[in-house]
């Protein structure tokens, strides 16, 4: 009897400790075997969920503020700064002991320890083993072995165009994101040079694929198909064939080594964790010798605990560079200074711009980024003029509808009607009316570091008056508001045009297959967009997509076609053009083709045998009994264009600098990689309905015009 009590006891004080991580595969594994062995001799339990990498911060973000979150998470300490602000995290009592310093320094911010150390990870020189013997000291050293060992492919493989990856050659002139009083530094003397040392890597050695990408770098080094890559242990992770490890080398120009960013992934006890003394007592297993072994041993990480060492020679090199590494800063600003970065990085490489310029453009446009929130402002006036419009709402109402007692009798009258919809404009009200009163409210409000104020009209001022940026600026409201109707006029009159087109050439007898080739024209359609649009965007690759290829065989070159598709604004924009059209033309040939079946043929004939030309037949006899089927579906069809999200995202990215941004892709931009600007982005969003409503009304009175109805 005493035994059962006791471990009835034991059972009810014990705690069960949630974990949220994006870990995979062997690193994932590696998380529960340590946390298991831990739950094991504490005779608590954990419960261990994995959030997909990309969601992780947006979830860790809104859900731990309400009480939602986890007892601890994993992740990358880069967003530390902003947590502590919003205050997600709860720091620990002190520094676990035995870290790498700079692991421990990484996971401090104002004097304070806010997470455990686990690993870390940054970028080192691959190389295979089977071609290289004796890894490069220097970079000239390494552009003098690329050029000899690279053949018909490529010397170095490295994303040269983002900022993570030009963070090595960034430190070694000297250069840094932020000054020691934590001001914007991207247009110093060393990020000059450092600018152009990425020009001559990206460019004038002529060893490094255009427009890089990780699914490339990988395919190619498969391949066999370059001895050098400039990545980290996320890379070997992916690999088949053999590869080795060094420190990255001695930058040549600037007499020093390179130094890459240094990312520490930690474990953090969230603010309102509902087991918190567990919960750092698991972080401190976990960073500690023994949960380190299991980490190193099943998930081959790189730990931060120094007593643990590896035979493992990329671990063995990891652990080097990491003490010639920068911690990756946590200044709240630091995702405006990498866009600004990037930006200026691409601009350099395509030759759009000196590395002077574009080191003075991509501060100034950091700084813009970076800018406070509008001030607070009174709600009461608001409150007022709310208090104001409902009963006058009200009033309207219900003199529109013959007054109090009216309205009564016709609820009474029609109260089996009312009953019918009134699931549907119940279910109408919370899937359409209710997110469209939030969005808007939030218009009203400025989201800064978790914090949320009031600030009126500001955003849609800030932006109706471009008073952050230029008129002309890729930025301004106006200059996205033009993109988005060229892109929409542009778009809807291709979809019209080839849907008219090909309908009238399949309804013709003469045709033979004429249900084979519907079937194959709808199938654009039929397959989800965001699909066809990773598809389109692989083929407007630089060096090794079908389009560039198609011209050059066309043109007789001796390989592809040498067109920078996302260089340019107006070839950016082509592709997103050529991608949508491919889209959007099946929908308008089905409808011209329904359309069609209800003009008599007879018509036309008699129109030919009188002597009417093609043309005249079409102007005169079809497009008119054409017009009043097709107008709904191209309003149908610009709406749905005017705010086409997947294409643009995923097939230009708005480049070149944001120009090919329409204004729903420019709201995601702000709320989700610029801050969390949820107020701007909320006002872009009611800009949006409000251009469309107004659409919609005037295409609604045309529409009444020529059918001879009244308009809604």
């Amino acid at each position: 009897m005493p035994v059962i009590v006791a471990l009835l006891a034991a059972n009810a004080s014990a705690d069960e400790v949630v974990i949220w991580h994006s870990w995979r595969g062997d690193e994932k594994a590696s998380l529960e075997q340590a946390a298991q062995t831990w739950a094991d001799r504490t005779h608590n339990t954990v419960s261990l969920l994995d959030i997909p990498f990309g969601a992780f911060d947006s979830k860790v973000e809104t859900a731990i503020p309400r009480g939602n979150g986890p007892d601890l998470f994993v992740a990358g300490h880069g967003n530390l700064g902003k947590w502590t602000a919003m205050g997600i995290v709860d720091p620990l009592p002190q520094a676990v002991p035995g870290q790498m310093p700079a692991s421990t320094a990484a996971v401090t911010v104002d004097g304070k320890v806010w997470g455990a150390p686990l690993a870390v990870k940054s970028v080192v020189l691959l190389y295979d083993p089977t071609r290289v013997t004796v890894p490069p000291k220097t970079t000239d050293e390494l552009f003098r072995q690329a050029h000899e060992l690279q053949g018909d492919g490529y010397g170095v493989l490295v994303q040269v165009d983002q900022p993570y990856f030009h963070g090595p050659w960034m430190h070694a002139f000297g250069g840094a994101l932020f000054d020691a009083q934590g001001r914007l530094s991207l247009d110093t003397d060393a990020q000059i040079q450092a600018l152009a040392f990425a020009r001559r890597l990206a460019v004038d050695e002529g060893v490094v694929p255009p427009q890089p990408t990780s699914e490339l770098l990988t395919r190619l080094y498969r391949e066999g198909q370059a001895p050098f890559v400039i990545s980290g242990p996320w890379f070997v992770a992916e690999l088949d064939r053999p590869i080795a490890a060094a420190p990255l080398p001695v930058v040549s120009e600037a007499g020093a080594h390179a130094k890459p960013f240094l990312t520490v992934d930690a474990a953090f006890v969230a603010d309102q964790a509902k087991h918190p003394e567990a919960a750092r007592d698991l972080a401190a297993f976990l960073a500690g010798t023994e949960g380190a072994t299991i980490r190193q041993e099943v998930g081959r990480q790189a730990v931060s605990a120094l007593d643990v060492t590896s035979d493992d020679p990329l671990l063995q090199v990891l652990a080097e560079q990491a003490r010639t590494s920068v911690p990756l800063p946590t200044h709240p600003d630091v995702q405006s200074a990498f866009e600004a970065q990037a930006r200026a990085l691409r601009d350099v490489i395509r030759g759009a711009a000196t590395p002077e310029a574009a080191a003075h453009a991509a501060q100034q446009y950091a700084a813009i980024l970076s800018r406070p929130p509008p001030p607070p402002a009174d709600p009461r006036p608001w409150m007022a003029l709310l208090a104001l419009l409902i009963p006058v709402a009200g009033y309207l109402g219900l003199r529109g509808s013959g007054g109090v007692g009216r309205l009564a009798e016709r609820v009474v009258r029609h109260r089996w009607d009312y009953a019918w919809i009134a699931p549907a404009v119940i279910a109408l009200s919370a899937l359409v009316v209710a997110p469209l009163i939030a969005g808007a409210t939030v218009s009203l409000f400025e989201h800064d570091e978790g914090h949320w104020s009031f600030v009126g009209a500001a955003n849609f001022l800030n932006l109706l008056l471009a008073r952050d940026f230029p008129v002309t600026s890729a930025l301004s409201f106006w200059f996205k508001l033009v993109v988005t109707l060229v892109w929409t006029a542009a778009n809807v009159a291709l979809h019209v045009g080839l849907g008219i087109a090909l309908a009238l050439a399949l309804r013709e007898p003469w045709i033979r297959m004429r249900a084979g080739f519907r079937a194959l024209l709808v199938i654009p359609w039929a397959v989800p967009n965001y699909i066809t649009a990773l598809v389109w965007k692989g083929m407007f690759h630089a060096q090794y997509g079908a389009v560039n290829a198609v011209l050059g065989a066309l043109t007789l070159s001796d390989g592809p076609a040498h067109i920078d598709w996302f260089g340019s604004f107006l070839t950016a924009f082509t592709a997103n053009l050529v991608t949508n059209t491919w889209l959007g033309f099946p929908f308008m040939m089905v409808v011209t083709l329904g359309a069609l079946q209800g003009i008599p043929r007879e018509l036309e004939e008699a129109a030919e045998v009188d002597g009417a030309s093609w043309w005249f037949r079409f102007r005169h006899v079809v497009w008119p009994m054409l017009a009043p089927a097709l107008l709904p579906a191209v309003v149908l069809g610009s709406v749905w264009t005017f705010n086409m999200f997947n294409v643009v995202f995923l097939v230009s990215q708005g480049e070149p600098n944001s120009t090919t941004e329409i204004l729903v892709s420019e709201a995601y931009r702000w709320a989700f990689t610029r801050g969390n600007r949820y107020g701007l982005a909320a006002a872009y969003a009611v800009l949006v309905f409000a251009v469309l409503l107004i659409y919609t009304r005037f295409t609604d009175r045309l529409l009444a015009d020529r059918t001879g109805r009244r308009p809604a």
